[in-house]
């Protein structure tokens, strides 16, 4: 199947018939097997209530931990029995590796969708319609797509879509042999890298029928180790410098009775004050923003790349274009707010200074994990069950962002 920005599966147990609502602009199902994709447009979170509002819990009153063997046996010997088709599944999406270009306005448009061997779920799923409002829980899984630049999937993109699909079809499993009540939700979620794709489909709706969310994604550590660290926040802010760096001639054309204006940048040694320099502006900021980290807390950073419009400019021409691409980020989103601010005053002083057009994009920010306690002690007792440690809580230790933070500040996850 494609799991695509726009589309997501549910896999449903113990259902029962019901008709869609007559608002639903579109239910489609891929097989006969319970597969249905559906497209949602709402909005779960807004950036305040990121800052400020806990993820929920999910456990009853006194409880710490649901951990059962049984469970957990019924959910290995499912996994165990499709690890060849796993197995190339992971292998396919290996050999698929494109990186997202950038941040997407529409994602579907702009990156590859996660492709998802239909046989699998036509396997492993029952025929009953799915239930648009249920007393039942819901639980989702991430399946991601995406690669970087240069050196592919180097995050183990192609294991973390693999581990959801995994985990899905072992969880639906173990639900219907222990007859637990409830869906599977399956997620594709592509453009992490770059695109900040789980931030777009939370404003979708994707993520709107879950009451939890997990997702795995590979770490340095200690052999049978897992960690329940928090991610950085970051805020990604594009910036842009414009000269105009140009001197020009006129004449008129009497033939067309048109007045010609030819636009030239101008000369570093023939007429320098012609222009004005895009690329000093983009040295003045970066300048200002590396005297800025000494009144700055140890925590918050930023780190940047330039581009210098006008590929094959020779050198005595003053740039009339640069642009530069940040990355601000802290322990925190609060922090983020408050360095990022103080970035963009860094920006347009430079602007300032340099008589330069300045274009500022903030993209989305990316927040921390909001963790789920009684799911750590889930993970601790599963971990202690193969043997394995997991590794204590070290407030951004991972070193890393990723747009999963958002998704943990709308659901248990």
């Amino acid at each position: 199947m494609l799991a695509s920005p726009f589309l997501h599966g549910h896999i449903q147990n113990k259902g029962t018939k019901r008709s869609p609502p007559k608002d639903e602009r579109a239910v489609k199902n891929i097989t006969e097997s319970k597969v249905v994709f559906r497209v949602l447009s709402t909005k779960i979170c807004t950036l305040e209530e990121w800052n400020e509002t806990p993820p929920p819990q999910y456990a009853s009153v006194g409880e710490t931990s649901t951990f059962s063997p049984e469970i957990l046996k019924a959910v290995d010997e499912y996994i165990d029995s499709c690890n060849a088709e796993l197995r190339e599944l992971s292998i396919k999406i290996h050999g698929k590796c494109k990186s997202s270009p950038g941040v997407p306005r529409h994602v579907s448009q702009r990156v590859p969708r996660l492709m998802i061997s239909v046989q699998i779920i036509q396997k492993r799923c029952s025929k009953r319609d799915m239930p648009i409002k249920n007393r039942w829980r819901t639980i989702g899984f991430n399946s991601e797509m995406d690669a970087l630049p240069e050196i592919g999937h180097a995050c183990g993109h192609n294991l973390i879509a693999m581990g959801g699909v995994a985990a899905a079809l072992g969880t639906k499993y173990a639900m219907e042999k222990c007859g637990i009540e409830g869906r599977v939700v399956l997620l594709g979620t592509p453009a992490e890298e770059a695109g900040n794709g789980k931030i777009i489909l939370i404003k979708r709706g994707a993520y709107k029928e879950m009451d939890a969310c997990l997702m795995m994604h590979p770490t340095p550590g200690p052999k049978l180790s897992a960690g329940t660290g928090s991610s950085l926040a970051i805020q990604p802010i594009e910036v842009e410098y414009f000269g105009p760096s140009v001197a020009f001639y006129s004449h008129f054309e009497i033939a067309t009775d048109q007045l010609i204006v030819h636009l030239y940048r101008a000369h570093a040694s023939g007429a320098p004050w012609e222009g004005q320099n895009a690329l000093d502006a983009a040295f003045l900021a970066y300048s200002s923003i590396s005297v800025l980290r000494q009144q700055m807390k140890v925590d918050p950073y930023a780190s940047c790349s330039w581009d210098r419009g006008g590929t094959g400019l020779a050198p005595n021409i003053i740039p009339d274009y640069a642009k530069m691409r940040w990355l601000v980020r802290a322990p925190t989103a609060k922090e983020v707010e408050v360095f990022a601010e103080r970035v963009k005053k860094c920006f347009e002083a430079a602007a300032l200074a340099t008589s330069c057009q300045i274009k500022l994009v903030e993209h989305p920010l990316v927040t921390i994990f909001g963790r789920t306690t009684n799911w750590r002690q889930n993970l601790q007792a599963v971990m202690k069950h193969y043997g394995g440690v997991v590794i204590a809580d070290v407030p951004g230790a991972a070193g890393g962002s990723t747009d999963f933070g958002n998704v943990t500040y709308g659901m248990a996850s």
